[in-house]
């Protein structure tokens, strides 16, 4: 059975970055044995931007 953990980042509408480097959350999730699934970004809607991403990830249970 598979268990999934989603994690949202909000975007800085200042820059268009991410507010958390994405790289060290998936890092810091492998070594607790969670697999990178995808990274979501939501549709841009009529801010022209996305408002966030969501890392999602996976571990067997």
């Amino acid at each position: 059975m598979l268990e999934y953990k989603f994690i949202r980042i909000d975007i800085s509408k200042w820059n268009n970055e991410p507010k958390e480097d994405y790289h060290n959350i998936i890092k810091e999730e492998a070594k607790g044995g969670w697999e990178l699934v995808q990274i979501f970004a939501p549709s841009l809607a009529t801010a022209g931007f996305s408002k966030y991403i969501e890392i999602i990830m996976k571990k067997e249970v």
